[in-house]
């Protein structure tokens, strides 16, 4: 386990690492390792070391030009991560140097040192893996907000949701059961039931065309109350069959592209709701005050251990093909890009 206490000062460098794309292509065909130099903080700035970071489906998105809002071009790519202060600019209190911050998405996180604006800092807890601390927003801001912003649950409502063995669906599933909600979730792979069910799922079955049925008879007729769809196909319109009269079917990811059957039948008798979501959108509304008080509702629950994000590996900044292979792979646990693989590991 690395902590950000765990490090030690050390000199600045004057160039870095960086993974760099000129155009939207293949992420492995347009994304290449090159040396820039590391700007020093001006004022009212601070630099911060990159320390992990994971590989997320958007982040894919940005690169090949298909996410919903692009970077300017050349840039650095990476949305998430964590980071450590090594120095500040005039005007910024150096009592910030050392604490483990949120990496800027706009700088890009992919890349050794980054500059960020003091204000902008979103400070995290201490004594918190870096590993968990990469992948604290992103994931569990979604995931907080599906359950929060939609329908008004109470305890013992029936939620249900596909691709459950995501970082998304972990994240519902844990804090579904703090907020006593009996969560089933969808999957298509078996060796997916005894983590979920570890984290508190309620049911786990296979996404099959059997699954509103199965839904029918847990809830004795009554359906769920909201349906989190972040895989489209046929699975959407199963969520659509499961829902309870005035449901509400959240979109938030498109895994499978093939079109979606307009549920007509349960729009008219049962009066569901079709809605989406994007947190990107939901963050630039936010203020800054607003969106630290959210940060704080998903970082609290993991600095008490409440919360756990599943990791699967790490590879150094240079081994990005590596980590890419490893990403398309099954696995039920994140994989991360780190600044230095051999430091993290001497900290573990």
């Amino acid at each position: 386990m690395v902590t950000f206490e765990g490090l030690m000062k050390k000199e600045i460098p004057s160039t870095q690492r960086a993974l760099q794309y000129l155009e939207h292509g293949k992420p492995e065909d347009v994304l290449s390792l090159v040396e820039i130099p590391v700007v020093s903080p001006g004022p009212g700035e601070v630099l911060i070391e990159m320390q992990a970071s994971p590989v997320h489906p958007s982040d894919f998105g940005l690169i090949q030009g298909s996410y919903g809002r692009l970077k300017s071009l050349p840039a650095i790519a990476g949305r998430e991560g964590v980071g450590t202060v090594v120095a500040v600019g005039q005007g910024v209190d150096e009592k910030v140097i050392g604490r483990p911050v949120s990496l800027s998405e706009e700088a890009g996180v992919w890349q050794e040192y980054q500059l960020a604006r003091a204000d902008d800092l979103i400070l995290f807890p201490a004594l918190v893996p870096f590993e968990q601390l990469a992948v604290s927003l992103v994931n569990p801001l979604t995931a907080w907000r599906l359950l929060n912003d939609f329908e008004y649950l109470n305890p013992g409502d029936v939620i249900i949701q596909n691709a459950g063995n995501s970082a998304v669906g972990q994240a519902v599933v844990q804090f579904a059961h703090k907020m006593d909600l009996r969560c089933i979730c969808l999957v298509r792979n078996q060796a997916s039931v005894g983590p979920l069910k570890a984290l508190g799922a309620t049911e786990v079955w296979t996404d099959d065309d059997e699954a509103p049925n199965r839904v029918k008879i847990f809830t004795e007729g009554k359906g769920c109350k909201l349906a989190l769809n972040s895989v489209g196909g046929q699975s959407a319109l199963r969520l659509a069959k499961s829902l309870g009269s005035g449901g509400v079917h959240v979109t938030f990811g498109a895994m499978d592209g093939s079109t979606v059957r307009f549920p007509t039948r349960n729009l008219i008798f049962d009066d569901i709701r079709m809605v989406g979501f994007w947190l990107d959108r939901w963050r630039r509304k936010q203020s800054p005050a607003g969106l630290r008080n959210a940060c704080e509702q998903v970082l609290q629950p993991l600095a008490m251990t409440d919360l756990k994000h599943s990791i699967d590996q790490c590879f150094d900044l240079a081994d990005f093909q590596e980590a890419f292979a490893r990403n398309a792979e099954p696995r039920m646990g994140k994989v991360l890009l780190v600044r230095d693989k051999a430091f993290l590991e001497s900290l573990g």
